[in-house]
């Protein structure tokens, strides 16, 4: 467990989406405020706008990459579509569910058909996993961090 692991899992349970939850842990590290994270990542939970696609927290890890990693050299797209096709695979392999799909991960056959996210409740957070998986999430952000460092920014 990192110390991002452990934020995004309380910025879930505080009732952030999954991917609100995994940017806001990395805000200070994208270099934006807390509330340009939350709202950058607003649209991503649920598996995109509670469409059950991809899953949130997988989202949330692919924006921290981009912002943190990213180019806006379109001749890099292939170094940065090879990360996030490398750690998709490891997120597949520990979440448990082999997916980066939310409807798979929830064990739903098929999305609920609904916008309307659900009530945050006791029951809702025995029920789920993701508080897990956006620890996970962020745990894979931060050994890839790790193994992958910065220069320095001014």
């Amino acid at each position: 467990m990192s110390i991002h692991g452990d934020k995004a899992y309380q910025n879930f349970m505080q009732g952030y989406n999954c991917a609100q939850a995994v940017a806001l842990a990395y805000a200070d590290e994208m270099h934006l405020t807390d509330t340009q994270a939350l709202t950058l990542a607003s649209g991503f939970g649920g598996g995109v706008g509670r469409m059950r696609e991809v899953c949130g927290a997988f989202s949330g890890l692919v924006m921290v990459l981009g912002a943190m990693y990213g180019s806006t050299d379109p001749a890099q797209k292939t170094a940065i579509y090879t990360e996030v096709q490398a750690l998709a695979a490891r997120y597949r392999a520990e979440s448990g569910g082999n997916s980066i799909i939310c409807r798979e991960l929830l064990g739903l056959s098929k999305p609920e058909g609904s916008p309307v996210a659900s009530p945050r409740t006791a029951e809702y957070y025995k029920k789920r996993p993701c508080p897990e998986l956006v620890r996970l999430a962020a745990d894979i952000l931060d050994e890839y961090i790790a193994a992958h460092p910065l220069p320095v920014r001014e």
